[in-house]
């Protein structure tokens, strides 16, 4: 193979490796930016609508939610399309289908995404595989009788809770109790900090005041 198309292929290799690594720590930062809060706008809409699509599937089957959210979305669109179809006949303007920019816009799924997907889901999934098979064919007897407490202690948790309480509760601690102890550890940095302030402040005015320090002193 020539030298320059096979340095030219490295190039191009890495580079893709580079961005999937810049593509990663990006969607890894958004998840921690809603968690921790950085912009309430998109956590609360975040945890709102995980909320209410929970909360929806603890009161209604899987199948009612899912036609219930299909169902609103097609009635938001054809009453955005019918409202802009009367609006350009009364007004007499051909400004053409109101969703052309999205109809028009590319929403297939590149196969180098794809089987990146595929490939990072396929080493788990091997991983989860070779480790059930471990633990289920008794490989290690200590390894397998642990799992069998942890599933005998399972059961009494699925006679008190099911899977969607669970994942309630989960959401919860996820939105909450994590952006509550991050913002607890700031403030009490902020209030460290105010302290010593105040306690420096105090010191350079007893220094200025030797009077006051004297009688204080006395007293």
């Amino acid at each position: 193979m020539d030298p320059m198309t096979q340095s030219a292929q490295i190039s191009s290799s890495q580079g893709f490796a580079d961005g999937q690594n810049s593509a990663a720590k990006e969607s890894k930062l958004s998840v921690k930016d809603l968690i921790h809060w950085r912009d309430p706008k998109k956590s609360g809409l975040v945890f709102g609508l995980s909320m209410l699509l929970l909360l929806s599937l603890a009161a209604f089957s899987v199948i009612s939610v899912a036609s219930y959210l299909l169902l609103a979305l097609l009635c938001v669109t054809i009453t955005f399309r019918i409202y802009k179809s009367v609006v350009q006949a009364v007004q007499k303007s051909n400004e053409g289908h109101p969703f052309k920019a999205l109809i028009d816009k590319d929403v297939s799924i590149p196969p180098e995404t794809f089987r990146k997907h595929v490939d990072a889901s396929l080493t788990y999934i091997n991983r989860a595989l070779k480790q059930m098979s471990r633990l289920f064919l008794v490989e290690d007897l200590v390894d397998s009788l642990k799992l069998a407490v942890v599933m005998w202690l399972l059961t009494y948790v699925g006679a008190v809770f099911n899977g969607i309480t669970i994942l309630i509760l989960g959401n919860k601690h996820v939105f909450y109790e994590i952006s509550f102890f991050s913002l607890q550890t700031q403030i009490d940095q902020y209030i460290d900090l105010a302290r010593t302030q105040i306690n420096t402040t105090i010191a350079k005015l007893q220094e200025k005041l030797p009077g006051a320090v004297k009688r204080s002193k006395t007293e």
